[in-house]
């Protein structure tokens, strides 16, 4: 009996098995029921109008969302004299409410709304571009119908989960991350619009909200501008001059400088791969103590994939930095014999502070916000294309191509975060050395230490990079620093360091 009973579950487990439709073919059917790849990938934008019914008390109003190639979108809506706007400009993510007002989305919810409005635009059809895994995420049944599911997990660890109907193809519900909480989105009443379906009722369901949005025209490739995409400025209290602010957090970031000198901390380095089952794992991980001597800096590993090194290796980084200190000894030597001989060193330039390379960028939509209980200038930047790239130092030419959004602390004049992406390649030595693809980006956050500095906390980094025109490497890279402690006098035993004075 029992070997009947494993023959009889091993044909119910390979029959399941050749039931189960492969993602590359859901995503297939499901283009085939929209009207195909091609008419989808035409779609340049898309505008659509109607009305809002909040389920829980009925109040009703306008509805309007816009979708442009390749990343921008917005919406908005009213609902008895609620407002709610929010939008990605390909910038910043910005979210506007009668209630809160404005705010730049930062981390979590960020990185969660970018999700969305690039898969507003492209749906799937570029997530192998997009660096995005898509994996099957089982079956459910939705009003009666059956669904295959699956998880689309981009770069940066976002988790989109889509239903198709089993029969018919077509999308009918997603969930998306949004923050602290996932928006499910039924889809129903699908039409003609043009070469493709698209439907005219979505439910939307956030925590205890429930919306039904229900669309009287969509516009398929309308002209729509780019600023459309931006926030509406509120009036107010008069912002500073952008470039009089910059010029005051360039003069502040020398003073910075020197306050470093007399600060110590611990740095770990965690890498990150997403893995072919969408899922965004650590893979190793290092975590250093660093330290300052006569302007030059003193790394120290300490923990390697969260263990301790053991006795001989922690030995062996003990030496190193007493070496690095005897290295420095020789240089600052070397260097003040020279200026007895020749004088001081003609400098070839002023140091490039963040501030310095924002010339090569357009700045726009200044606001003033609150972040992390501060008041700050909140600005979005993007390449300038009247800038001289031809004779500019290779980071200029770098951050020139970048867009992205700053936080600056409006009383201490200094960054407290800062985000930004790669709009184009760029080439590292002509390209052949090196080339960072497009859509690379960078996210720097800082915190405000003994009432007198800002210093980094948190930098997160996601990039590809072709090495040598042949090899291609991914980069997916979270950087902590924590545990400031300031020094009454300059480190002189790499291993133990001078007696803090204070400490965060």
């Amino acid at each position: 009996m029992k070997v009947y009973l494993n023959v009889a579950l091993l044909f119910l487990v390979c029959a399941a098995a050749a039931g189960a439709q492969s993602p590359a073919k859901i995503l297939k059917q499901a283009e085939k029921a929209l009207g195909g790849a091609k008419a989808i990938q035409s779609i340049n934008s898309v505008e659509r109008v109607g009305t809002v019914i909040r389920m829980n008390d009925g109040a009703t109003g306008k509805y309007s969302s816009r979708s442009l190639k390749p990343n921008l979108y917005s919406e908005a809506y009213d609902l008895g004299g609620f407002e709610y706007a929010a939008g990605y400009n390909g910038r910043s993510g910005w979210r506007r409410d009668s209630r809160n007002g404005l705010s730049t989305l930062t981390g979590v919810a960020s990185n969660d709304f970018q999700a969305e409005s690039l898969f507003r635009n492209s749906l799937w059809l570029d997530h192998r571009k997009q660096k995005a895994k898509i994996v099957r995420a089982g079956t459910a049944e939705i009003d009666g119908r059956q669904t295959n599911a699956l998880k689309v997990t981009t770069s940066k660890g976002v988790d989109l989960k889509l239903y198709f109907d089993s029969s018919t193809g077509l999308l009918i519900r997603e969930e998306i991350p949004s923050g602290d909480s996932t928006k499910i989105i039924d889809y129903a009443d699908y039409r003609k619009v043009g070469n493709v379906l698209l439907p005219f009722i979505a439910k939307i369901a956030t925590g205890e909200e429930k919306l039904e949005i229900s669309l009287s025209d969509i516009r398929v490739n309308p002209q729509i501008a780019r600023a459309e995409f931006d926030f509406l400025p509120a009036s107010g209290e008069p912002l500073p001059d952008i470039r009089s602010l910059l010029t005051q957090l360039q003069q502040n970031e020398d003073e910075v400088e020197k306050l470093l000198d007399s600060y110590s901390y611990v740095q770990k380095s965690t890498k990150r791969e997403l893995g072919k089952d969408g899922i965004l794992r650590e893979t190793e991980s290092e975590t250093r103590q660093l330290s300052f001597y006569k302007g030059y800096r003193i790394a120290r590993v300490t923990e390697k994939n969260g263990k301790p090194l053991s006795e001989k290796n922690q030995r062996d980084e003990d030496k190193s930095a007493e070496k690095r200190v005897e290295e420095i000894e020789k240089i600052i030597a070397k260097r003040e014999k020279a200026e007895l001989k020749n004088g001081p060193p003609r400098e070839d330039g002023p140091r490039v502070s963040i501030a310095e390379l924002l010339r090569a960028s357009n700045l726009v939509n200044p606001r003033r916000e609150r972040f992390r209980g501060r008041d700050v200038i909140v600005f979005d930047f993007e390449p300038n294309p009247s800038f001289d790239y031809k004779n500019a130092k290779s980071m200029l030419k770098f951050f020139g191509k970048t867009a992205g959004v700053m936080w600056i602390d409006e009383e201490d004049k200094q960054v407290a975060r800062l985000e930004a992406y790669l709009a184009d390649s760029f080439n590292i030595g002509g390209g052949v050395l090196a080339k960072l693809r497009k859509g690379a980006s960078f996210v720097l956050e800082q915190q405000r230490i003994n009432d007198e500095i800002w210093l980094p906390s948190i930098a997160d980094i996601n990039l590809s990079v072709r090495v040598l025109l042949v090899k291609g490497i991914d980069v997916n890279q979270r950087i902590e620093s924590y545990d400031y402690r300031k020094f009454t006098t300059e480190v002189r035993d790499a291993k133990v360091g001078a007696s803090p004075s204070t400490q965060p």
